[in-house]
């Protein structure tokens, strides 16, 4: 697995910004995956993960299956939640291009817990960007 180029500010991957989840993101020719453990600070209730940083960890997961052809961004998001996440809970976060037709990509992603169970599944559909903003994006790309 080769690790998927970040910005080193993105909320998601980014490793320079300290509020952040900093989650590394690999890929290869099955998709994307990463691993991330939620601490404390991203709870919603008492011991339980914002469902926001949930759906922050799919919609990372699935653009970054695109991002090993393009640059993409978000254009309709569904998240499914089945199961709640504590705190504290390592997920294991996996995504794949399901089609893509010309600038438009659509996408599948879940996260697990370690005993295997589905906490969260979700769809995407996002948009390649003009050649000018993916080569403005690339410069701060850190791969």
């Amino acid at each position: 697995m080769k690790e998927v180029p970040k910005y080193s500010h993105c909320f998601a991957c980014g490793d320079k910004n300290k509020a952040g989840l900093q989650v590394k993101f690999y890929a290869d020719e099955n998709g994307t995956f990463a691993q991330f453990t939620p601490r404390a600070q991203f709870e919603g209730y008492k011991g339980i993960t914002h469902g926001g940083i949930v759906a922050t960890l799919l919609d990372e997961i699935m653009v970054k299956a695109i991002l090993t052809d393009e640059v993409a961004v978000t254009a309709e998001m569904t998240v499914r939640y089945k199961q709640p996440v504590r705190t504290g809970e390592r997920l294991t976060l996996t995504a794949h291009v399901e089609n893509h037709r010309g600038r438009f990509y659509t996408t599948v992603g879940e996260a697990r817990r370690d005993d295997g169970v589905v906490v969260a599944t979700a769809t995407g559909k996002y948009l390649a960007v003009s050649p000018e903003f993916k080569a403005e994006q690339e410069r701060y790309s850190d791969a």
